[in-house]
Parts: C-alpha cells; sequence; structure tokens
C-alpha cells in the first residue's frame, strides 16, 4: 500500500470516527429519554439503574394528553398552546419590524451603522439586568401573568437578534434588482413583497426558525412573569413538574420529548424554504 493511499484511509477514519463520536453524542441523550419515558416506574428507582425497559408502557404520554382537571396533562396541553401562541406571534412581530429596518440600515450606505451597534448592544446585555425594568413595565400595564406581556418582552429580546441577521439577508440582494423594478413602476411596498423578500428568504427562514427557537426555549422571563397555568409556558411547566415531592423522571422525559416535536417541524418546513431560497431567483441574460 503507497503512502499517499495510506493517508486516505487514516483521512476517511478519521472523518468516520468524527461523524460517529458526533452522532452518538448528539443522538444518546434523545434515546436515553425515549427510554426513560417508556419505562415503568420501578424501573428509574432501582439498583442498578436498568438501560432497557423491562416493559414498553406509554403511560407517560397518555397523562400529558388527558385534559382534567389540576391533572399533568391540563397543564401540559395549557402550556403547548401558550408556547405556540408566544412563540408565533414575538416571531411573526419581530420580523415585520426587523425586516424594513434591516432594509433601511443596509440601504443607507452605513449611515444607521452606530443605531444598529447600538440596539446590538441592548442584546448582548444579560436578561437578569433587564428584569426589573421589564417587571415594572408590565406591572404598570397590567400584563403580569398575560401571555401578551410575555409577547412583548419577547419582542424586546427578538427585534435586535432577527434585524442583525436580516441586514446580511437585505444586502446579498442586489441593488440593481430593486432599481429595475422601481423603474417598471413598483412601489417601495411591492418591490420588497415581490422582489427583495423573495430573494431573501433562504436566509429570513433560517432568522425566523432562530427566532422561533429562542421565544420556544426561553425560560427566564417565563418563569419570572408568569405564575399560573393560563399564562406558563413549557419550559416552565416542565420545570415545574420537577418541584414537587416526588419527581416523575418520566413524564419529564415525556413532556420534553413532546415539547421538542414542534421546533423540529417548524426547522423541516423551513430547511425546504432554504433550499428553495437559495436557488430560486435571479436575472435571466
Amino acid at each position: 500500500m503507497s503512502r499517499r493511499t495510506k493517508r486516505r484511509t487514516w483521512a476517511s477514519i478519521l472523518l468516520y470516527g468524527a461523524a460517529a463520536a458526533y452522532v452518538l453524542f448528539t443522538l444518546l441523550p434523545v434515546a436515553w429519554m425515549v427510554m426513560v419515558s417508556l419505562s415503568p416506574a420501578g424501573d428509574l428507582t432501582v439498583r442498578p439503574l436498568r438501560f432497557i425497559p423491562s416493559q414498553i408502557e406509554f403511560t407517560n404520554y397518555v397523562k400529558l394528553f388527558r385534559f382534567d382537571a389540576n391533572s399533568a396533562g391540563h397543564a401540559f396541553l395549557m402550556a403547548l398552546r401558550n408556547s405556540t401562541v408566544v412563540a408565533v406571534t414575538a416571531t411573526a412581530v419581530a420580523l415585520g419590524v426587523a425586516v424594513p429596518a434591516a432594509w433601511a440600515i443596509v440601504r443607507s450606505r452605513g449611515r444607521f451603522n452606530a443605531l444598529l451597534m447600538t440596539v446590538l448592544a441592548t442584546y448582548m446585555m444579560p436578561a437578569v439586568a433587564l428584569l426589573l425594568p421589564l417587571y415594572f413595565v408590565l406591572s404598570s400595564l397590567g400584563l403580569l401573568n398575560h401571555l401578551l406581556g410575555l409577547i412583548l418582552v419577547y419582542c424586546a429580546v427578538l427585534v435586535p437578534f432577527v434585524t442583525w441577521f436580516a441586514t446580511s439577508a437585505i444586502a446579498a440582494v442586489p441593488d440593481e434588482i430593486e432599481n429595475a423594478a422601481r423603474m417598471d413602476g413598483a412601489s417601495f411596498r411591492d418591490m420588497l413583497r415581490f422582489v427583495t423578500l423573495p430573494l431573501a428568504k433562504g436566509s429570513l427562514a433560517t432568522t425566523a426558525l432562530f427566532a422561533i427557537l429562542q421565544a420556544w426555549d426561553e425560560f427566564f422571563y417565563a418563569l419570572l412573569f408568569t405564575s399560573n397555568a393560563s399564562a406558563k409556558t413549557l419550559p416552565v411547566t416542565i420545570a415545574d413538574f420537577a418541584g414537587g415531592r416526588a419527581t416523575d423522571f418520566g413524564l419529564i422525559a415525556a413532556s420534553g420529548l413532546l415539547t421538542a416535536l414542534p421546533p423540529v417541524a417548524i426547522a423541516v418546513l423551513l430547511q425546504r424554504s432554504l433550499v428553495k431560497g437559495l436557488t430560486a431567483g435571479g436575472v435571466k441574460g
């Protein structure tokens, strides 16, 4: 075997070894959560711990889909509704505000870069630094323990983030295409809707994905600004499952897996949009 062939062989071994290690460390916690969610309660407290369930049970998933009053299912389903409303609404509002702002920043040839950096500085601040101002604002507006209050807080967090990402997406669209649309009589709204956004939708889809995930998984503000099932989100509700006298690990694992499903579905849908956005649009010669 030649030296060059040996190098290729070792490179292939290292490549596949690194890929296998990545898959192992990524999927092993998920596989363990699946096992825990399907295990009887007795298997989770025995010594030594059983890594393979003695029998497969779907009791934990059944509990989470029962809407009985004051049950775990009632709390979970209410939190699922709240998280969906808050994450989707906050992301939509953030995109509606950030995309025009990003367009103005990009097309102003750097005149508003200082403003963008100032806005980003607020995003870089630790969450605890904004706690008291946000609390007093929501309290004065009567929006504590209210979905609208949580949406406003998340919008304040997401708008700088989305604006930052949207500037790179808008900057990738050539000025000549927008100028051609204006010469054809398109208004600003039509130009933005039918020209700029379709060409930038790949990057904007990625931005929307990160924004939804950030709102979906946010725990700190949701914990402090909500107090009952009418406004609690999924991260807070799952934490409540671990706050009783006896922790039901199977129920926590099942709720964690179900909570991860909507973001995964959104990621798949936006990934298709991302691929279309990268391949669609262009100037015909």
